[in-house]
């Protein structure tokens, strides 16, 4: 017995305790599970006092994941001595190690609560389906939620270091804002950052060490922005073995857009344009889950045009992630993450419009309705930010591909598509591909004052890219005639 693993001390000799605000870069839901409320999906809140609730269980499956992708990439595990897994703890059968780094819960203040709606659309008549309308809560942009975690050091110098190195990387992930949090975080939801540390270092081999612990006196802290330093951590010592494509995007609006809001003021018109809270103002939004479905529906058209129907459907889960029909079917993450962008500068007007009975040719009794969509006026610009984690040369294509159609106004964004609403010129474009940690491909696309375009970079390799999605679709389809 005096030989079981459970009996032995893990000699922690030192805690560090990390402290810093967590704000709201964009609506963000953290779920309440079962519930018996009017709203299809409520937030999980406090029974107390009503305030907004960030778990540490959350917060800790967040860091472990985006520490894990930085350490081996997308889709990849490692193992017991992986920096995630000495840091986060590990399981495998009845053996396993706890974590050394404590998540604790958070309470934010009571929750500016945001209304939106969500439907499903047919991607054949491009209408909503019947039956697939919810809606859900959300936690306003600019909500504040002060984290605290406590990371336990043991004696052993080699293994101290891989755990401040480990904790580096995750937490360098929020102080970037590229860890998002909750419900369709791969949908502009859930974006956050810290832009403030405050740690402090108790040497538990000391006693003046342990009493400072045990009474939380905080006269040692270190405050600043960047987590590296306040660690100790060479920055040449990060991992980063994530590879993705990123396309920015700065487009005008070439008339209006609306995509519609179910929640607004008593007295506003019929239908309003989405907005949403930015700064302590209510702005015009292009949402991150309309751009996605505009996009899925273009891609699964381009791919269906050129291949077979399987092959498209095979592609287009793939890459947005399949659509669950049924208990039985398997989920699995997008690969495309859209993020929820400000339409900065719109004009809003109210326009009143009538349904017309096609019979008689006069207005329609009782049909008439006012609405609110965004305009165009000097200044007004729609920016857009897709990414491709792990991506497949066909994927980079296609996604070019729908860029094209943006840039050209023929893939409309938002409602009523049907009378001209939602068309975009494009501006200019960045589109970056990091293939490794020291190698990336840049591009530059860029609208000139005479209409043409300036393309700055390997044109040769985007064509490529297209290239390669045809020979995809084709060789998919050769097969098939063959077969037949």
């Amino acid at each position: 017995m005096s030989n079981s693993h459970w009996l032995k001390s893990r000699e922690i000799v030192e805690r560090i305790t990390i402290r810093g605000n967590l704000i709201l870069e964009t609506p963000t839901y953290f779920g309440a599970g079962d519930h018996d409320e009017l709203v299809d999906i409520p937030l999980a809140l406090d029974p107390l006092k009503g305030r907004a609730l960030l778990t540490g269980a959350s917060l800790a499956g967040a860091l472990r994941s985006y520490l894990r992708e930085c350490e081996h990439g997308y889709g990849q595990q490692g193992d017991k001595k992986s920096l995630y897994m000495n840091l986060f703890g590990n399981q495998e059968n009845d053996d396993g190690e706890q974590s050394l780094l404590i998540v604790h819960d958070s309470l934010g203040d009571k929750p500016k609560v945001e209304l939106r709606d969500g439907v499903k659309i047919d991607k054949k008549t491009r209408t909503a389906e019947k039956k697939h309308k919810f809606d859900f809560e959300l936690i306003e942009a600019g909500s504040c939620f002060p984290i605290e975690m406590e990371l336990l050091l043991p004696k052993e110098d080699a293994r101290k270091e891989k755990l401040l190195l480990g904790l580096a990387i995750a937490l360098k992930g929020l102080e970037k804002g590229e860890i998002s949090l909750g419900f369709r975080k791969r949908r502009g939801f859930g974006s956050c950052k810290i832009k403030e540390w405050n740690i402090c270092r108790y040497n538990l081999t000391t006693p003046k060490g342990l009493i400072n612990w045990l009474n939380k006196d905080l006269e040692e802290k270190k405050l600043g922005q960047n987590i590296l330093t306040l660690l100790g951590v060479n920055e040449n010592n990060l991992i980063d073995k994530r590879y993705l494509f990123t396309m920015n995007t700065t487009f005008s609006l070439d008339g209006s857009m609306i995509i519609r809001s179910g929640y607004d003021k008593a007295d506003a018109p019929d239908m309003v344009h989405l907005h949403s809270n930015r700064n302590g103002e209510s702005v015009p939004v292009l949402s991150g889950t309309s751009l996605a479905g505009s996009l899925r529906a273009r891609a699964f058209r381009i791919v269906k045009t050129i291949g077979s129907e399987e092959k498209a459907s095979e592609m287009i889960n793939r890459l947005f992630g399949p659509e669950i029909k049924s208990p039985a079917d398997k989920a699995s993450a997008s690969q495309l993450i859209t993020t929820e962008n400000e339409i900065t500068n719109p004009l809003d007007l109210v326009q009143q419009r009538i349904k017309i009975d096609r019979f008689t040719g006069s207005s329609f009794p009782t049909a008439l309705f006012d609405e609110q969509p965004i305009f165009e006026q000097k200044g007004t610009n729609v920016k857009l930010k897709v990414q491709i984690q792990k991506p497949e040369n066909a994927q980079i294509g296609l996604l070019l591909l729908l860029l094209k159609d943006l840039w050209t106004g023929d893939l409309p964004l938002g409602g009523e598509a049907s009378v001209g609403r939602g068309r975009l010129r494009g501006l200019n474009a960045k589109l970056t591909y990091k293939e490794s940690f020291d190698k990336q491909h840049v591009w530059e696309i860029n609208k000139k004052n005479n209409g043409k375009i300036e393309i700055i970079g390997d044109r040769d390799r985007l064509e490529n890219y297209v290239s390669d999605l045809l020979e995809v679709l084709q060789h998919e389809t050769k097969y098939l005639k063959n077969k037949v």
